[in-house]
């Protein structure tokens, strides 16, 4: 039988992390993490996923630390809708994808790698499928986050709210 590797995922798993929630050193500015932040509204912040899955990529947190939905406030969690749309409404003028996954993954077993509540916002393009993915198990990103950033951010800004 034969096995392709991904070894850049063993980095990823591997890499020596800063002390503390991610997503809280996000939402302190920390020069520890890397800050792809294109979105902030009164209790919510919408940052790029530094592994994304797809160019667009979105994370979009309560600033309270919560684990779980169930733990939103009405305000917090009317908010951290608002912030969901305002995204969605950027993606689809910077990125025009055919669709969207949207969703939380809540305890490791879930797939949350991050503690802190967050919802992923992931583009979805017709024959996104590659023939790195397809033999290798690689996804090919058609677009630096840097760049991702700077037209989210601009979008977002001409967008009302």
């Amino acid at each position: 039988m034969d096995y392709f590797f991904n070894f850049d995922k063993m980095e990823y798993l591997t890499e020596k992390r800063p002390d503390g929630c991610i997503l809280c050193l996000v939402r302190d500015g920390s020069p520890e993490v890397k800050r792809l932040v294109v979105a902030e509204s009164e209790r919510s912040m919408a940052t790029l996923n530094l592994y994304p899955y797809n160019p667009g990529h979105l994370m979009v947190f309560p600033k309270r630390h919560l684990k779980d939905v169930r733990e939103l406030g009405d305000a917090e969690r009317a908010d951290l809708d608002a912030l969901v749309r305002r995204c969605l409404d950027a993606l689809d003028s910077t990125h025009g994808p055919g669709g969207y996954n949207i969703g939380c993954n809540m305890g490791l077993v879930a797939g949350a790698s991050i503690e802190h509540l967050h919802v992923h916002i992931i583009p979805r393009y017709p024959r996104e499928i590659g023939i790195a993915e397809l033999m290798a198990g690689k996804r090919v990103l058609v677009q630096d986050p840097v760049e991702t950033q700077r037209r989210l951010v601009e979008a977002l800004a001409r967008l009302p709210g």
